[in-house]
């Protein structure tokens, strides 16, 4: 009896154990943009109020994260917006010790101009842009050149539209200008108001979406071979040496996440491998995170209970 009771006790120990390893804390890598920062909160909320777990958030770029959830240690175990192929490198790095989400959406990138712009003047396609006519409609400071805001200065998306509008023929009639994103949308907000003609860098999924009816101006489909951007930090002449005839490839973002999670949480490593986040969805939670000033949390709050069925498929439920 008293053998029994010992083995009892060792076999209660170990599923206590078992339990307590089966919940460990999720520990959130927390990217600075608002979408990562949004599904990093939305991640932890359903973690916390759907499968009782316990979550933290640390703060990092996209290298600490990865190299963390590669450890396995419990620092960092996930990553909430992996945009690939942007990150690929950090995915072939240390693959083998993260897993991808089977879940995505789409990121676009190209130019984009209001609605009225594309139906009212037939802005439909980057080489409605390289026209004398587009010239005029686009000239905001009556200087007798359009303009097209390309981006903010450093981002490296803004290089690379630096490229397209001289490859596509775009700055013979528009001047690309890279002014403060901050500066740049507070003068859309006058343009959009006053209707007038107005084309940008933009992006998905991106508060902008919501904000205003906009339309993303078509470029040809992604072509490698016409595709050979240099960065600036790759060479003094890369603008010289890039060469950009299609649009950008379309992204995939994905949830990443450490391995160990599946032994040390497997609901929320099973959660994280089938969560699938729509686009337009998080384009609507940052507008009214950036735009409205929504507390991150009160927006995914509201945004949970309004899409509970959503929720219930990523957890297996329906």
């Amino acid at each position: 009896m008293k053998k029994l009771s010992l083995s009892a006790i060792a076999l209660s120990m170990a599923l206590s154990a078992g339990a307590a390893s089966a919940q460990d804390t999720v520990m959130i890598g927390e990217p600075s943009w608002p979408g990562a920062r949004i599904m990093a909160n939305l991640i932890g909320q359903i973690i916390e109020t759907r499968l009782g777990g316990e979550v933290g958030y640390a703060p990092g770029a996209n290298a600490v994260i990865f190299a963390a959830m590669h450890g396995g240690r419990g620092d960092i175990d996930v990553h909430p917006d992996v945009w690939l192929p942007n990150q690929q490198s950090f995915v072939d790095e240390y693959g083998d010790g993260v897993t991808l989400s089977d879940g995505s959406y789409e990121g676009r990138a190209g130019f984009c101009t209001p609605t009225y712009m594309a139906e009212d003047h037939n802005i439909r396609t980057v080489y409605d842009l390289a026209t004398p006519a587009a010239q005029e409609l686009f000239d905001s400071d009556d200087d007798g050149m359009g303009e097209v805001w390309v981006g903010a200065a450093g981002w490296a998306s803004t290089s690379t539209h630096q490229v397209k509008v001289r490859d596509y023929g775009i700055e013979t009639f528009l001047t690309p200008t890279t002014e403060d994103e901050t500066v740049f949308y507070s003068r859309l907000r006058d343009l959009i108001e006053n209707e007038e003609g107005v084309v940008f860098y933009c992006y998905s999924p991106h508060y902008v979406h919501a904000l205003y009816d906009v339309t993303m101006i078509e470029e040809p489909a992604y072509d490698p071979a016409m595709y050979n951007m240099v960065r600036p930090d790759a060479s003094a002449n890369w603008y010289e040496e890039s060469s950009v005839m299609t649009g950008d490839e379309v992204k995939t973002v994905r949830i990443a996440f450490s391995n160990s999670l599946f032994e040390r949480n497997s609901a929320a490593a099973d959660f994280l491998q089938a969560i699938d986040m729509d686009a337009d969805e998080l384009s609507s939670l940052t507008f009214q995170v950036i735009e409205e000033g929504t507390e991150i949390d009160v927006a995914v709050s509201a945004w949970m209970a309004e899409n509970g069925d959503i929720i219930d498929g990523w957890l297996g439920l329906n």
